[in-house]
């Protein structure tokens, strides 16, 4: 099935933000090494000066043009283009820009602007520095990171926990290197579904003072696995818990990203995650329930994605159950299975056993159908 690339990179939606200003530190480490042949469009005064000071610290070559007219012929012969927030369409027959640039004045009205220009990624100035900098001392890397795959319930109990841990147990035990997180700080702490167990690592509360980007490394090593695949979980506890900013939370995607082959993401059904976490998915699976109230429920949900592919997994069949082919095409998305009614699975969740569960030949043939349907990773036909 083909998927549309739709990362969101930025500071404060997929970059941690900076606390250091534009300036640069004493040894020029933020700023970027090798930042040559960079195009900005935009015409105005303030996002021009930032672009200019970021990379003029590196001795870098920056082209200015002021509108789409004026930027046309150099478009595509830029290795990386910026388009400033004044910027409204783009020129016949060319790429989409690397990143949007945008003030944080302008809010989430910058994510818009960035899904209607087929921007990759969104900076927010002055806070953005260090990230951009960053970013344009890796643009030339022929490495994008890994495959980000959100799972969404259409309605309450539709079971997207449970299935985004079968498929990282799944993928997991194919050999691909893969990472839970948990998008639903509401949900109670997914780490109780996984294991019973108290397992050793970070959860989100400790990336709440998180500035600039996230080592990939040590990220990888700081978190708990279970199940083959490590996790990252609000804590399971009823103490209040830290909450990490958007743009801590998009760091941590990013680390995510660079550090596994696939990452899994629980995005919840809060505005939270529908607006941040879904925008920084390569592809979502939407679940429903086999009945028409979930059904409906789902379509709504559906409206508030954002525009990646989404394929539909439906729970479990019955006598008065609607017919999971008839919900697909009703939402008009590829039915990619159907997940069969289990006992246990409730008790198994509250008991920290559904990885247990997983083992079962009817989910782990699913999970694998589901992950080589989506086209995740070439798994070497090991998925069957």
């Amino acid at each position: 099935m083909s998927m549309r690339n739709r990362r969101q990179g930025q500071t404060s939606k997929h970059h941690g933000q900076s606390s250091r200003t534009p300036q640069g530190d004493a040894d020029g480490s933020w700023v970027p090494r090798d930042a040559v042949g960079i195009l900005l469009v935009s015409g105005d005064p303030y996002l021009q000066e930032e672009a200019k000071r970021i990379i003029a610290a590196a001795g870098g070559s920056l082209r200015t043009a002021i509108d789409v007219a004026e930027a046309v012929h150099g478009w595509d012969n830029a290795d990386v283009v910026l388009v400033g927030s004044d910027i409204r369409e783009l020129p016949p027959r060319r790429r989409a820009p690397t990143v949007l640039l945008g003030k944080a004045s302008e809010g989430d009205g910058l994510w818009r602007l960035a899904a209607a220009l087929g921007a990759e990624r969104v900076a927010v100035l002055p806070e953005a520095a260090a990230w951009l900098a960053e970013h344009l001392s890796m643009s030339g890397s022929p490495d994008p990171g890994g495959t980000v795959i959100g799972v969404i319930g259409g309605s309450g109990g539709a079971g997207a926990t449970t299935t985004a841990i079968w498929l990282a147990q799944a993928a997991a035990g194919h050999g691909v290197s893969t990472v839970l997180i948990d998008g639903d700080r509401w949900g109670g702490g997914l780490e109780l579904a996984v294991t019973a167990d108290e397992i050793p690592g970070l959860r989100w509360p400790d990336f709440a003072e998180t500035r600039g980007s996230i080592d990939p490394s040590q990220f990888r090593d700081s978190l708990p696995v279970a199940g083959g695949f490590a996790f990252l979980s609000w804590p399971g506890t009823r103490e209040p818990a830290h909450i990490p900013a958007a743009g801590a939370v998009a760091a941590v995607v990013d680390a995510a990203r660079r550090s596994f082959e696939l990452v899994l993401v629980d995005i919840g059904r809060s505005a939270e995650g529908l607006g941040t976490l879904a925008w920084d998915c390569d592809r979502i699976l939407l679940l429903s329930k086999a009945h028409l109230k979930c059904a409906v429920a789902a379509a709504r949900v559906l409206n508030e994605l954002p525009p990646v592919d989404v394929g539909l997994l439906v729970r479990g069949t019955g006598a008065t159950s609607v017919d999971a082919p008839l919900i697909s095409e009703s939402l008009g998305l590829p039915l990619l299975g159907v997940l069969p009614e289990m006992r246990g699975v409730a008790s198994g969740a509250e008991r920290g056993r559904l990885l247990e569960l997983g083992r079962r030949k009817p989910i782990s043939r699913l999970a694998g159908s589901v992950l080589e349907l989506n086209s995740v990773l070439e798994l070497n036909g090991a998925i069957q």
